[in-house]
């Protein structure tokens, strides 16, 4: 009967030990995708020539530097939401700045990305499923404001592939993997 309790006791550990081990790997999928995601827009800060920062496909659109700045400020506000963390810049503060030079919008996007995946890495996945409100009126759990905090860089990276084009540049190949 020991015995029996014993490898009981081993099954359910095992168990545990691996389920915990599958909600870790789902949360450290995550991570890999904004790091993916990180790299590719370094990718595109890269290819775009200082000169070209301030480039616009119409007068009444954002720069391209506004549109890296606006992915910045996206990922520190649904960041903040989803992982807890205070944001170090204010809403909307690094679109409204003034310096639009390569060097400072490189530094800020990237950083802003950094900070995503630096609250992802505390989050366990229970933590994920909490439910917390991104811009003070949706309610989502912290996973899905993560996933509209990638909904949302994708799709403005994606818009400066024009501004690329536009400064007669290829942009960089798709990045799926």
């Amino acid at each position: 009967m020991k015995s029996l309790k014993k490898i009981t006791a081993l099954f359910l550990f095992i168990l545990m030990a691996g389920s915990t081990a599958m909600a870790q790997n789902a949360s450290s999928e995550i991570i890999k995708e904004w790091e993916r995601a990180k790299a590719y827009t370094k990718e595109y800060l890269d290819a775009m020539p200082d000169s070209a920062f301030s480039l616009k496909v119409t007068p009444d659109t954002r720069s391209f530097a506004d549109q890296m700045l606006h992915i910045a400020d996206g990922n520190y506000g649904f960041g903040t939401a989803a992982t807890g963390q205070k944001s170090p810049v204010a809403m909307g503060s690094l679109e409204k700045g003034n310096d639009k030079s390569k060097a400072m919008v490189t530094k800020e996007t990237l950083a802003s990305y950094d900070f995503i995946i630096t609250g992802l890495q505390k989050l366990t996945p229970a933590l994920l499923q909490e439910k917390v409100k991104v811009f003070g009126q949706f309610e989502l759990t912290k996973e899905q404001a993560v996933a509209k905090a990638f909904e949302h860089q994708t799709h403005h990276r994606g818009q400066t592939t024009m501004y690329i084009r536009l400064a007669g540049i290829k942009p960089p190949a798709e990045k799926l993997f």
